[in-house]
């Protein structure tokens, strides 16, 4: 369904030396410096599938979205959409994917919602036949009824990301792009809005690439990810493999009956660790010791922690996707 091999996308930025000469130079024999924005990117997408892609602000996500939506040429490399280049024949390509923009929308500001979708269905040449059972069934999935003759301009955030998504839906695309679908919605309209979008998935079989510093919605929509750094991709797999592979470091909570009883605890001593192995935070009598269990097993850390210290309570948790990610971006794990 989607193909991409080695994705490169670079951009000139003009140097400016300070002061009038500066401005001068920069005006008749500006110097010129390669910013590659994307660099060499590699992966696919099966029919059907939905696919995270994530990585810090200036990753080059949204680039490589702006390449496969056809928005942006890219320098060099194949990216490939259901047998089609997104940047050719534009007209036919876009009747194919859907793009949902998280705070960017498609909607007319001063029309009526149901109005914004009949200039959308002329425009996608959508037949009247399939626009009425369209129309049905996304307001079945995402409940459109309640607002859809009232203006966009008075919808309200959460309203306005399921009218969005609706629309980009309308023309039943093969592949939908979100681009983080769900910021700035309150729990329960991140929820309803997540539920739809495995629904679409799964009744209407489309291709779904998510995009978001939401984690949650990656864990909860998404098996496989791809992650990128400055315009490289560092990780393609599955959720469960990332875990596997570097979700050693584990986390150790307990309360303390007495406060002070922490000056009891000497873990770095006990184990021979580093700093980077074994982290202490404490608030009072409630502890959080983050570990590695490469270094200390789980049954060590309790085993010392009982015999030390009287405890009111006590849980190991394993590590989530988030701080598995935070520490590959930080270089403290190789992929």
């Amino acid at each position: 369904m989607i193909y991409v091999k080695d994705l490169k996308k670079e951009f000139k930025k003009t140097i400016k030396e300070p002061g009038l000469k500066g401005s001068i130079k920069a005006l008749f024999k500006p110097d010129k410096e390669i910013i590659k924005a994307v660099d060499g990117i590699s992966f696919s997408v099966e029919k059907g599938e939905m696919l995270g892609f994530i990585g810090p602000n200036g990753a080059g996500k949204s680039t490589v979205i702006k390449m496969l939506t056809g928005i942006l040429t890219p320098t060099s490399g194949i990216c490939r959409i259901n047998g089609q280049i997104p940047q050719e024949n534009r007209k036919k390509y876009v009747k194919e994917i859907g793009v949902v923009f998280g705070q960017r929308t498609q909607l007319w500001w001063d029309l009526a919602l149901r109005e914004t979708y009949a200039v959308l269905k002329e425009i996608y040449e959508v037949p009247d036949d399939m626009y009425k059972k369209r129309m049905t069934f996304l307001n079945e999935v995402l409940e459109l009824d309640s607002f859809i003759t009232s203006p966009v301009r008075t919808l309200s955030l959460g309203q306005r990301m399921r009218a969005d998504i609706a629309a980009s839906l309308l023309h039943s695309p093969k592949v939908l792009f979100l681009d983080e679908p769900t910021i700035g919605l309150d729990v329960v309209v991140k929820d309803n809005i997540r539920n739809a979008i495995k629904k679409i998935n799964e009744e209407d079989g489309t291709t779904v690439i998510l995009t978001t510093h939401d984690l949650s919605d990656i864990e909860l929509l998404c098996e496989r990810i791809v992650m990128i750094d400055k315009g490289k991709k560092v990780f393609d797999g599955e959720i469960s493999e990332l875990k596997h592979n570097f979700g050693q470091m584990r986390t150790l909570r307990f309360e303390l009956q007495k406060a002070a009883d922490i000056d009891l605890l000497d873990y770095q001593k006990k184990f021979s660790a580093t700093q980077d192995d074994i982290e202490i935070e404490s608030d009072g009598a409630l502890i959080s010791v983050r570990f590695n269990s490469d270094a200390v097993s789980v049954e060590d850390m309790l085993s010392y922690t009982l015999s030390q210290v009287h405890v009111k309570d006590i849980n190991v948790t394993d590590a989530d996707i988030e701080d598995i990610i935070r520490r590959i971006y930080r270089r403290e794990v190789s992929v």
